[in-house]
């Protein structure tokens, strides 16, 4: 019985944050459709020639209006690389667009504050400044003809067919585009497919969230990350935090809510903020990178990616700490199940009848189909096109 309590107990800390962040998972990932239908894909290779400044910064705009799933971005950078990005900036588009997106933003607010909110969107540029840095310092010419020679070969990792897809409208006004038939079902598809792409990372960071919150005790964080000593804490948090994230296996927009329980249990802002940059070096997409650019530049990756997070955690760190900005309590939204007529469950049943009316216009518009080709690139699949429908 007393298992079975256990159990009971943290999948309800599991329902409880899910409940609290599913409007928010439905306006985000609206929000992210609504992007990706008006702008198109064919473009971005032509807009990120080299590793300018100004490319970087379309990278990240390209990539903050992208999807959030961490293997859809993975498998878009590799085929604008391909077809003759630069490296560093598919890297970029790659870091903007797990990174910068609007979902994450809003979950983070929902659930942990708006600061934290505020520190994945000053973090995210700085992240990728130093990426680039370290790119410019340490990538040599040899390494990215054998991740080039690698790409070519087109080995398979995850969301391929989401990566070689392009549904985007393009022609006429913003709002034709978004109001005609083409748009709402160019929106209906990408809304579900991003559903498709990390669900499985966010109902895997909520149960493990749960688990940790129900079943270890607070006085293991607290010595974990030392808090008892606030300098060292504040040194260790984002060496550590890309670390745990490594060996979690969630990514994306799942490791928000084990980022709420690791931050309840004392590890530092910056930790937390590094944390979250972690998603694109768990270790599913470190295997990842081994197929598509071959072990050595996996490795290059791993390790300057490592070092552009833990820096980006400490800037986070000092900043906001010299402004004021850190919460001085730490009460991240971790509640058992409860459903009750307050704000979060009006905003859940307006968002899921949103969310009913883009699934029946996918469902009728041949989505079914689009899905089975989600994880086959077009050499698998072919070029269904949608929104002809």
């Amino acid at each position: 019985m007393r298992a079975l309590h256990a159990v009971g107990h943290a999948a309800g800390l599991s329902f409880g944050m899910f409940w609290q962040i599913l409007w928010a998972l439905v306006l985000g990932f609206g929000l992210s459709a609504v992007v990706e239908a008006v702008v198109s894909k064919e473009q971005m290779s032509r807009l990120l020639p080299d590793d300018s400044p100004r490319s970087l910064l379309i990278a990240s705009g390209l990539g903050a209006a992208s999807s959030s799933c961490s293997y859809a971005a993975v498998a878009l950078a590799r085929a604008i690389f391909r077809k003759g990005a630069d490296f560093t900036a598919a890297m970029a588009f790659e870091f903007a667009s797990t990174n910068l997106v609007i979902e994450l933003g809003i979950v983070l607010a929902v659930l942990m504050g708006w600061q934290f909110t505020a520190a994945e969107f000053v973090g995210g540029p700085l992240m990728i400044i130093f990426m680039a840095l370290l790119f410019r310092a340490f990538l040599t010419p040899k390494l990215v003809e054998a991740a080039r020679a690698q790409a070519k070969r087109g080995l398979a990792g995850r969301m391929e067919g989401h990566a070689d897809m392009d549904m985007s409208v393009t022609e006429g006004s913003l709002w034709q585009r978004l109001t005609s038939p083409q748009g709402f079902t160019a929106v209906s598809h990408y809304y579900v497919m991003n559903w498709a792409s990390v669900w499985t990372d966010i109902a895997l960071g909520l149960l493990i969230a749960g688990a940790l919150a129900a079943w270890v005790p607070n006085r293991f964080w607290q010595s974990f990350f030392l808090i008892h000593h606030p300098l060292a804490a504040k040194i260790e948090g984002p060496l550590v935090g890309p670390l745990v994230a490594m060996i979690s296996f969630v990514c994306s927009v799942g490791n928000v809510p084990l980022a709420a329980v690791l931050w309840n249990g004392g590890i530092s802002f910056g930790g937390v903020a590094s944390f979250i940059f972690a998603d694109l070096i768990v270790l599913p997409v470190l295997n990842i990178y081994r197929k598509y650019y071959g072990t050595r530049v996996m490795l290059f990756l791993a390790a300057t990616f490592y070092v552009a997070m833990v820096a980006a955690g400490y800037v986070v760190e000092v900043l906001f700490g010299a402004l004021g900005l850190i919460p001085s309590t730490r009460h991240a939204k971790i509640v058992d199940a409860h459903v009750s007529l307050n704000g979060d469950t009006v905003l859940n049943v307006v968002f899921l009848a949103v969310t009913v009316a883009l699934v029946v216009r996918f469902l009728r518009t041949g989505g079914i189909h689009m899905l089975k080709m989600m994880n086959r690139s077009r050499g698998h699949g072919g070029d269904h096109d949608p929104t002809d429908s």
